[in-house]
């Protein structure tokens, strides 16, 4: 189960009841952000306006790759470490609306991980430094320190000791402890 606040509503759905729970101008004001962001490619660039505008957590060097997509009405509950990637086109969500509740969850991805192009992060999620997430992946539940996981549904590909034998332990041990 993911970490998540769950908010009830009654009568329409609760995408209905979206200005309620969230301010139409903070909505507009991180479409644009976003969009701008998006599209440049200067990564320095991205990680200021995250910072600035969306209250986003982001650590020093990580890299946003063109046409990401960050949660529009809650991007100030994403939280990314530092020196990791974000892939082409992934989308990663702090909020899900739904027919009879609406849900909220912190992002936290943390240090020198890498998610591959067009995965999806789901609300209320923790992926642990230097975690792996093959491109496509849709992540519905926590992600271990070090582990390589992916598909949908999400699986363990490798555990945190099958990559060390991978890559070297040697190697893995000197860049990682």
């Amino acid at each position: 189960m993911r970490n998540t606040e769950r908010y009830h509503v009654t009568g329409a759905n609760s995408l209905w009841h979206v200005y309620k729970t969230v301010p139409f101008w903070k909505v507009i004001k991180n479409f644009i952000v976003i969009q701008l962001a998006r599209y440049t490619p200067f990564l320095s660039l991205k990680n200021w306006l995250y910072r600035t505008f969306l209250r986003m957590k982001v650590g020093d060097q990580t890299a946003f790759a063109l046409m990401v997509m960050l949660d529009v009405m809650f991007p100030e509950r994403i939280s990314v470490g530092k020196n990791t990637v974000i892939g082409y086109n992934t989308t990663i969500l702090a909020h899900e609306y739904l027919i009879k509740e609406y849900r909220l969850g912190n992002v936290l991805i943390g240090d020198e991980v890498m998610i591959g192009a067009n995965s999806i992060i789901l609300p209320g999620v923790t992926i642990g430094d230097r975690a792996v997430i093959a491109a496509g992946t849709v992540v519905h539940k926590d992600v271990a320190s070090g582990t390589f996981v992916g598909g949908n549904p999400m699986r363990m590909i490798y555990s945190k000791e099958e990559m060390k034998k991978r890559i070297g332990q040697d190697d893995f041990l000197k860049d990682h402890a």
